[in-house]
């Protein structure tokens, strides 16, 4: 099983917009369409709770509250709990599956959104949890740096960050006001003597 895959379903799940079916219906990856195709309305109530769960387990590990990190992604797991399953069309194609056939598209998403960031903490600890340092974002991502130093969910919320900050900077030191136009002094007005 791919453990990270199941991870970031469910930072793409915190980060995703749910103020309809349709944008639940784009959370699913083409290689999910019969997830997209299955999800209904009734599933739209249970990923928003699901959601604002999962963005509080990025908070706690974010502002280093462990313990709370870890309760959360127990209660998740007692919510949408892991049935493995062997799935497959022919012997060339066996793949696990984390909830028990006919589930809802609700329990095995969140089942393997859950299990994936479980184990992520497991293995990495809830310091690799993240959220987006970039005050207008407050995206979650999870910290694959090889010192645990990521701040931003992205390369374009560093940069805006960084380049924002470099402006207020120079606002700050006076740097932005615009170029004084040079004055003249008393020695140049003076013509030569010859």
């Amino acid at each position: 099983m791919n453990f990270d895959a199941y991870a970031r379903t469910g930072v793409d799940l915190v980060n995703a917009r749910l103020d309809d079916l349709d944008d639940l219906r784009a959370i699913f990856p083409d290689e999910n369409a019969w997830m997209r195709d299955e999800v209904a309305e009734r599933d739209l109530a249970i990923f928003r709770r699901a959601q604002k769960r999962l963005r509080d387990v990025f908070d706690y590990g974010t502002s280093g509250r462990d313990a709370e990190a870890v309760s959360e992604l127990n209660a998740l797991l007692e919510a949408h709990p892991v049935q493995p399953r062997i799935s497959g069309h022919d012997s060339s194609d066996w793949h696990m599956h984390v909830a028990s056939r006919g589930s809802s598209v609700s329990s095995e998403f969140l089942a393997g959104a859950v299990w994936g960031l479980s184990v992520w903490l497991c293995e990495y600890g809830s310091a690799r949890f993240g959220v987006c340092a970039d005050d207008r974002c407050g995206n979650v991502y999870l910290d694959t740096s090889s010192n645990c130093c990521r701040r931003f969910c992205s390369e374009r919320c560093a940069t805006r960050s960084h380049v924002a900050a470099h402006r207020a900077r120079k606002r700050a030191a006076g740097g932005d006001q615009p170029p004084v136009a040079a004055q003249k002094t008393p020695t140049d007005s003076l013509t030569p003597v010859s």
